[in-house]
């Protein structure tokens, strides 16, 4: 990890995926052999939804999607020998339009059919919907029915498609039928050096995660980024990043960037700051610490996920849970009064985290929001609410054992 301080201009803050499909299409991307050339050139074998279905201007938008996708679906180059075996694999990228808006591409990579040595191939499904795991269970469902037959796939995708996507914490079923197992019901459920990682991605600094495997990669950038809810990374975010972009890392702005180990030699900025440990206050870092350690192995991963991610977000509700108080009704509508604001910090010793917050581009398209937009963050809201109510009845109840002594 390499985390360094730097500046960028305005990003465009994603947008609720509320009523939105789960996916717009999916792709099958093999490797061919270049012609008069060495190496192999990824090409699109299948597409669901057909072309034809689309518009014009919808076919132009895929042909630019489509030409990302080649990239990101074999990141490591044109360089690949036949095998024998080959561990299947999941991952993802992220492709950023010009407005700011981004589409999220998941792959799993797999040996094709076939006897003796061949190379792999890769489902791909674009995305506006940010959910690595929902992804990663869909795929587990796609190669057990390519296992069987590649027909299985289609019908399977065609009902996910035309299922309600569901809200964080909610489930969808899905009928599927599978020759010899009748019909299937699936769910989908969405979803101190950690604490160092969080607090340099809170402060928004440019970060370079190493790994050998890509899906570990995806799955780790995609956590650290959902460890900021109800905050949203505004910067570059490249998940796996492709030999031909691997000048990225030399980027002067923030970034949370995924490089296979074997580029690391390419990576040429070593800088570290080394002040990680010391931009969460410590009784911040106490409380999370504390909330983690609550945490057991033998909990479900889906209990898992709601008590991790309710840890970190009581950072928030702790530190800038009161920012509702202090945007005031004014003649241009709604504004937040910053300096009102750092004044009402409850811990004086959080004031120093909160300044450096604030100044980030997540928590200024986060009040962006709150000025203009009716309730955008009603589940944050929620637990400011039940937060406060919990301190006054712990008052209380600490009120009522003093007179009790007295």
């Amino acid at each position: 990890m390499y985390p360094v301080p730097a500046v960028a201009p305005p990003a465009g803050r994603e947008r609720s995926h509320m009523g939105q499909l789960f996916f717009e299409y999916l792709l099958v991307v093999s490797l061919r052999k270049r012609r008069n050339e060495e190496g192999y050139e990824p090409h699109i074998t299948y597409q669901f939804p057909k072309r034809e279905v689309m518009g014009r201007l919808q076919r132009e938008e895929e042909e630019k999607c489509m030409k990302a996708a080649h990239l990101f679906c074999f990141p490591e180059g044109i360089n690949w020998a036949p095998l024998t075996e080959y561990r299947s694999e999941t991952f993802s990228f992220v492709l950023t339009e010009v407005d700011g808006s981004r589409r999220n591409g998941y792959c799993r990579r797999l040996l094709p059919d076939g006897r003796g040595a061949r190379v792999p191939e890769a489902y791909c499904i674009i995305s506006s919907v940010a959910c690595f795991g929902l992804f990663s269970k869909i795929f587990d469902e796609v190669e057990k029915r390519r296992q069987i037959s590649k027909a299985m796939i289609y019908p399977f995708m065609q009902s996910l498609r035309e299922a309600p996507l569901p809200s964080p914490g909610n489930t969808v079923t899905v009928s599927s039928f599978i020759p010899d197992a009748g019909t299937e019901i699936i769910s989908l459920t969405r979803d101190e050096e950690v604490l160092m990682v969080f607090a340099a991605t809170v402060t928004e600094r440019r970060i370079i995660f190493i790994s050998e495997e890509l899906s570990t990669l995806s799955q780790v950038l995609h956590a650290v980024a959902a460890l900021l809810n109800p905050f949203v990374w505004q910067h570059t975010f490249i998940s796996i990043v492709p030999t031909v972009l691997i000048d990225v890392c030399a980027a002067p702005t923030p970034y949370l960037l995924g490089v296979q180990k074997s580029m690391l030699d390419l990576v040429t900025d070593h800088s570290d700051i080394g002040d990680e440990e010391s931009l969460l206050p410590a009784k911040l870092k106490e409380e999370l610490l504390s909330r983690l350690s609550t945490c057991t192995r033998h909990a479900s991963t889906e209990e898992l996920n709601r008590l991790v991610s309710e840890a970190f977000l009581s950072v928030f509700v702790r530190s800038v849970g009161h920012f509702s108080q202090h945007v005031k009704r004014c003649a241009n509508g709604r504004q937040f009064q910053k300096k009102s604001f750092l004044k009402a910090v409850e811990h004086k010793s959080h004031l120093n985290f909160v300044k450096l917050f604030i100044q980030t581009q997540m928590f200024d398209l986060f009040i962006q929001e709150e000025e203009t937009q009716p309730n955008p963050n009603v589940f944050f809201h929620r637990k400011v609410s039940e937060y406060h109510e919990r301190k006054k009845r712990e008052k209380m109840k600490a009120g009522w054992v003093r007179g009790v002594v007295v």
